[in-house]
């Protein structure tokens, strides 16, 4: 049986391009495992679910190494658990040289097509952490020039005193209160309890 499977990093990201793939090699979509969300770990539940369908002699196709992960050792570690303890096979549209399908007796070939595998999935796991560094990296210079992060303190003013008197007296409701202000019921309380402990 072929399997297929398809990540992308958030809910707003779409899938289309990589399940086209999928479908140019005739994989239903009954067969097509989607993820939405980041690819720093295998803790996603259609991956998970994924392994648990793989048998001995199915193939898994991904669009690029990517697709399966960002970390190098996880990486790694999958691929063993699917090409050596379940014995099926992994092919990565993007690099056709990953293809551990037919290669039983080449030695040389899948010595080959593991190797090119743990060498990408190096990369993206270094690819990942670049970006974090980068991040990190923007977010110190922001604060340095006095950027703040977060949302804004309120700006209390007598009306948020007002309010806040007609809801003790149950002349208004959370909702009334929050609309007024327009704030969150959150930040609504939060300021009750400011009140409480100044006094």
């Amino acid at each position: 049986m072929n399997y297929g499977y398809v990540r992308v990093s958030s809910v707003t990201q779409k899938t289309d391009r990589q399940v086209e793939e999928m479908y140019k090699l005739g994989i239903e979509d009954k067969n097509i495992f989607i993820d939405k969300q980041s690819g720093k770990d295998f803790n996603r539940k259609s991956y998970r679910r994924l392994i648990r369908k793989l048998k001995e002699k199915d193939l898994l196709v991904i669009k690029s190494i990517d697709r399966l992960g960002r970390n190098y050792r996880e990486i790694g570690e999958q691929r063993k658990v699917i090409t050596q303890d379940i014995k099926a096979d992994i092919f990565v549209i993007d690099m056709p040289i990953l293809d551990t399908r037919d290669k039983p007796s080449n030695l040389w070939g899948r010595f080959v097509s593991d190797l090119v595998l743990q060498l990408l999935s190096f990369i993206a796991e270094n690819e990942r952490d670049t970006i974090r560094q980068r991040q990190a990296e923007g977010i110190k210079i922001a604060k340095e020039k006095g950027v703040k992060f977060g949302r804004p303190s309120l700006v209390i003013t007598d009306e948020y005193y007002e309010v806040a008197s007609l809801y003790k007296n149950k002349e208004i409701t959370v909702k009334e209160a929050t609309t007024r202000l327009g704030i969150s019921r959150t930040a609504f309380y939060n300021f009750l309890r400011s009140i409480e402990t100044k006094k």
